[in-house]
């Protein structure tokens, strides 16, 4: 029986005990040593702009450290950094990576599968090639942003195959490095697979992109040996509203839906639908569904209260959407607010709340 068929104070629970493993995980001795010590090898500071599909874990398949790579994910991977609020973190993000003396490389993702279109981007209609125009798209507004001379800010477009978790990265002239076609006797040359791609990138951040092509080259290879279930029906019973969800990587779990776009309620009305038609088709329980709101906060005091207030206007704002235009649904809704430490990754619950029982 998978998480997804069991009542909905089983699956929460089983929520917060998945998040309380991730923070024990993060902050461990050995976790907190590795990140210092991969920072001193790779100081490219890494950023991935990614759907909120659970598939699509890059630390994992890179064989990355927690807390190396920074996420930005939103429903349907879809983003654009004329949102105020995503421009200003993003903005924000490189600056203070700048003022540590390190180069950025922004890696910007759509994802697909070579085995079965249906296995694609839902956000997309599961259409490969219209979610790689809007990949180009938004490295066309980093580089409005960051300049197109590539010396400090480097946005790449890379695709991520989720069959074998491989990566494709794609570079000058269209040319295309698909990893799931690199043979072992190829990998001595992938440095020069690289200047190809991209001839004017410095050479420690080259370095560094190299580093997570060979530990993605590995990941295939385990892959391949590994006998899995494709995930492809969606499952999920989870809206999940703001940032910190680095611990939900399980597929077809959760709708994500980033801080970022100016119009909130489109996003949630479509997860909400999602939600609604897996219930009428009996893929997850008719029991209820988590409304779960989550905002990040780097120090404490004003900006801890601050997370907390926003987290809360998060919760508030979804619900009164999902009352409006769904109200079957809102019936069954159960709630959480919480804030995350972006140091330690520790979840703290500020609110929880269920349905009134009818009698």
């Amino acid at each position: 029986m998978t998480i997804h068929h069991k009542p909905i104070r089983e699956r929460i629970d089983w929520l917060l005990e998945l998040a309380r493993r991730h923070t024990d995980t993060f902050r461990s001795p050995e976790a907190y040593l590795a990140r210092e010590r991969y920072r001193t090898l790779h100081p490219t500071a890494i950023v991935v702009l990614k759907c909120m599909d659970g598939r699509i874990n890059i630390p994992v398949v890179t064989n990355t450290p927690l807390g190396i790579i920074q996420p930005f994910r939103n429903l349907g991977g879809m983003f654009d950094l004329g949102w105020p609020h995503l421009g200003e973190v993003l903005a924000n993000h490189v600056q203070r990576m700048v003022n540590e003396g390190r180069r950025v490389l922004i890696i910007i993702t759509y994802h697909f599968s070579k085995g079965d279109e249906q296995r694609g981007c839902a956000g997309f209609n599961c259409n490969t090639e219209a979610a790689l125009t809007h990949t180009r798209s938004i490295k066309q507004q980093a580089e409005q942003i960051f300049g197109k001379g590539h010396a400090t800010v480097y946005p790449i477009v890379c695709g991520f195959e989720t069959d074998e978790d491989a990566l494709l990265f794609h570079g000058m002239d269209d040319k295309v490095l698909d990893l799931s076609t690199v043979a072992a006797e190829q990998v001595p040359s992938i440095s020069q697979y690289i200047s190809d791609l991209y001839p004017d990138m410095p050479e420690q951040m080259k370095t560094d992109l190299i580093r997570l092509i060979i530990g993605n080259l590995d990941w295939i290879g385990h892959v391949r040996k590994t006998s899995r279930q494709l995930e492809i029906t969606h499952r999920e019973w989870m809206i999940c509203l703001g940032r910190g969800f680095d611990f939900l990587h399980t597929p077809n779990l959760a709708l994500i839906i980033g801080p970022y776009s100016p119009i909130l309620a489109d996003p949630i009305c479509k997860a909400a639908a999602i939600l609604e038609a897996n219930m009428s088709a009996g893929r997850i329980p008719d029991d209820g569904f988590l409304l779960f709101a989550s905002v990040p906060y780097e120090e404490i005091g004003v900006d801890r209260a601050r997370a907390e207030l926003k987290s809360h206007f998060l919760a508030d704002y979804a619900a009164d959407v999902i009352r409006s235009d769904f109200p079957k649904l809102a019936e069954k809704m159960h709630r959480m607010t919480a804030v995350v430490s972006w140091r330690s990754r520790e979840l703290n619950i500020l609110q929880q709340s269920e349905p009134p029982i009818k009698v």
